[in-house]
């Protein structure tokens, strides 16, 4: 992988961001800016705690995104980055990937010492006994953890909240979710509470609140980011990265990506720091590039405000030199729904259902109804005929991808979810009543393609003023395409300021 080019921040850019938009400042710049001393990791990280303070507000009303802060233990450590710098400034040396950038990870992301809880009445108290693989990577990297994030429960559900940690509200309208499960990490990200984040995805629970938020999510093929077993050995899964921009998003992708003991699946190698490719590259390679167009990926009812967001992407995709591509999948809603459900019902259901034995009275309502659909599904059919759904999926997935480098599609087909949504009796899309609100996402079938690479990003603002997003679909491994394409949709659409929450 490669990511974006950052030299010095300009003075002027840095000046402004002291102004009043530190908190937002990008972690590539905010690397370029410690490297040169011209920023202090003390001052970054007082910047985002500040804002926390001032904006996440409390579970019933607020944003509500963070779990746990550790900001005492975390402003220690960013007197300590900032020492290293001073430090290599003198030697020369090279400093960690991710030295002194504050980071929010999700819950499930466990740290050695601290809960592990997942939302779950069955989990309170818990204690992770060793750090998540993504947890040790970021340290390894000089990333500084002083939040954790909110999710729904076990992670199982495109809306965040439950009755252990409230309500996750979004920043561009709290009557709105920031999706989930990764939620409190979108909405953290957008509201400026951190600079990245680490998220999870087994059906799109990275990359629906990128949609939602306005920000950008990564989904690697699986096994490139290593998790932690056993549930790692899940091929539908994956946990990644989630920033505010293309490049901090490769960026920190980079830093988790590779082979890791705890790990069986994880694969390829490991570095501290990736090759920059300079963005007009990346935009003067679009030239000739086929990218592949689909707005419904078979019969999603796709809301229009969805569709003409995602057109106009295409549109500055074709005006910067690529050939656009109609691509037709032979998929339906509910087809997709039997594909994953069945999936599910084989692993993470008897895994869910084994970890809340005996407290199924406190679960959300979201929760059971996901087992007993999960349960459900497998009882109608074999792991193996489970196995034949996904290959079948697949290989109509290749037959359309035949001839493009890329595709681009919806990544939701609603411009929002309600923030204390449940959507037992399903979803009306569009006129179009769908049995299972996960139907409303347009990003399960690439859990199911999972050794292709995925990256969310945004593509403009619904009349609600949710943010709309949309996927960039890369044949299998393929990574550098997908962000490839990201940065060029980044540089070439305007990008949409973020909501101050005065």
């Amino acid at each position: 992988m490669s990511t974006g080019t950052a030299g010095g921040l300009a003075d002027h850019d840095l000046e402004h961001a002291r102004d009043g938009g530190l908190h937002h400042l990008d972690a590539v710049s905010a690397l370029a800016a410690f490297t040169s001393l011209e920023l202090s990791p003390v001052e970054l990280l007082r910047a985002v705690v500040e804002r926390a303070d001032a904006v996440n507000g409390d579970r019933v009303t607020g944003i509500n995104a963070f779990t746990e802060t550790l900001f005492d233990e975390a402003l220690e450590q960013s007197r300590a980055a900032a020492d290293l710098y001073l430090k290599c400034a003198s030697t020369g040396e090279t400093p960690p990937a991710l030295l002194g950038i504050p980071i929010a990870t999700k819950e499930k992301h466990g740290i050695a010492g601290r809960r592990i809880e997942q939302g779950l009445h069955a989990h309170r108290g818990r204690v992770a006994g060793a750090d998540h693989p993504v947890v040790a990577r970021i340290r390894d990297a000089g990333a500084i953890i002083h939040a954790r994030t909110t999710s729904p429960e076990f992670s199982c559900a495109t809306v965040t909240h439950s009755a252990m940690w409230g309500v996750t509200r979004n920043p561009w309208n709290r009557a709105a979710s920031p999706g989930g499960s990764s939620g409190g990490a979108g909405a953290a990200l957008a509201a400026g509470m951190t600079t990245l984040a680490t998220a999870s995805d087994i059906a799109g629970s990275t990359r629906v609140p990128a949609g939602f938020t306005g920000t950008v999510g990564y989904k690697a093929p699986y096994g490139r980011i290593p998790g932690q077993a056993p549930l790692a050995a899940d091929w539908y899964r994956g946990d990644g990265p989630m920033g505010r921009t293309v490049a901090d998003t490769e960026l920190l992708a980079h830093v988790l990506s590779g082979r890791h003991a705890a790990d069986h699946s994880s694969w390829g190698p490991t570095a501290s720091r990736p090759t920059a490719t300079p963005l007009i590259e990346r935009l003067d390679a679009l030239a000739g590039k086929r990218i592949g167009i689909s707005l419904t990926l078979g019969d999603y009812p796709v809301a229009p405000e969805v569709k003409a967001n995602t057109l106009k992407v295409a549109s500055a995709l074709e005006s910067a030199g690529a050939v656009l591509v109609d691509v037709a999948l032979p998929w339906t809603t509910s087809r997709i729904a039997t594909i994953i459900f069945t999936h599910f019902g084989h692993i993470l259901g008897p895994a869910m259902e084994r970890e809340t034995a005996g407290t199924e009275e406190q679960l959300a309502p979201y929760t059971r109804q996901f087992m007993a659909d999960a349960r459900a599904a497998a009882e109608q059919r074999s792991l193996v005929e489970s196995l034949e759904l996904d290959a079948a999926l697949q290989a109509e997935l290749a037959v359309a991808m035949e001839g493009v480098d890329v595709l681009i599609c919806p990544t939701s087909a609603v411009t929002s979810l309600e923030a204390s949504g449940q959507y037992l009796d399903g979803i009306e899309v569009e006129g179009r009543r769908l049995g299972h609100y996960w139907e409303a996402h347009l990003t399960s079938p690439f859990n199911v393609a999972n050794r292709c690479p995925v990256l969310a990003v945004p593509s403009g603002l619904a009349a609600n003023g949710v943010p709309t997003g949309v996927q960039i679909v890369g044949h299998p491994f393929d990574e550098d395409a997908v962000f490839a394409v990201g940065a060029a949709v980044e540089a070439l659409l305007p990008r949409v300021p973020w909501p101050t929450l005065s």
